[in-house]
């Protein structure tokens, strides 16, 4: 099994691949859509043909690289990034090292993932919240209306 740490940044996904013996095969980068990582994945499929374990940390995004990995056969973990910072403190941070160091939890099975719902639950939850906000909405516009009638005389 193949070890990936991955570390996201707005323009670029950068990749450190470990083999399960913990030899560093490869360092890439990558932009952070959609169909550039369909392509990473079945790019490491066609020269490694091995199945793969990745880290991200948690951070905007990485919801996106999870779902869009795990759908191209990728074993996908999230990494509480606090408790990564907690097990590997570096004064030396870049994304490769990054990478690297999440490659490198993988490999030893040393990794604080956190819970994620799937698909389908936080689609649910995304709609509950948003239907909450039209509802704040809904209320903070009557309140303004009200006002702006009270204020003219015509309560």
């Amino acid at each position: 099994m193949l070890h990936a740490g991955l570390d996201l940044s707005r323009k670029k996904l950068d990749v450190c691949l470990l083999s399960g013996e913990g030899e560093h095969l490869d360092q890439l980068a990558v932009p952070p859509d959609a169909d550039s990582l369909k392509t990473l994945a079945r790019r490491v499929e066609e020269v490694h043909a091995e199945p793969v374990c990745a880290v991200i940390e948690s951070m905007t995004g990485a919801r996106l690289v999870h779902d869009t990995l795990e759908a191209e056969g990728w074993d996908v973990e999230i990494a509480d990034a606090q408790r990564v910072k907690g097990l590997a403190p570096l004064a030396c941070k870049t994304d490769k090292i990054d990478s690297m160091v999440l490659a490198v939890l993988s490999h030893r099975d040393l990794v604080p993932a956190i819970w994620l719902p799937d698909p389908r639950v936080r689609e649910e939850r995304e709609l509950a919240r948003f239907r909450m906000h039209l509802v704040k909405h809904k209320t903070a516009l009557k309140c303004r209306i009200h006002s702006t009638l009270i204020n003219f005389g015509r309560p």
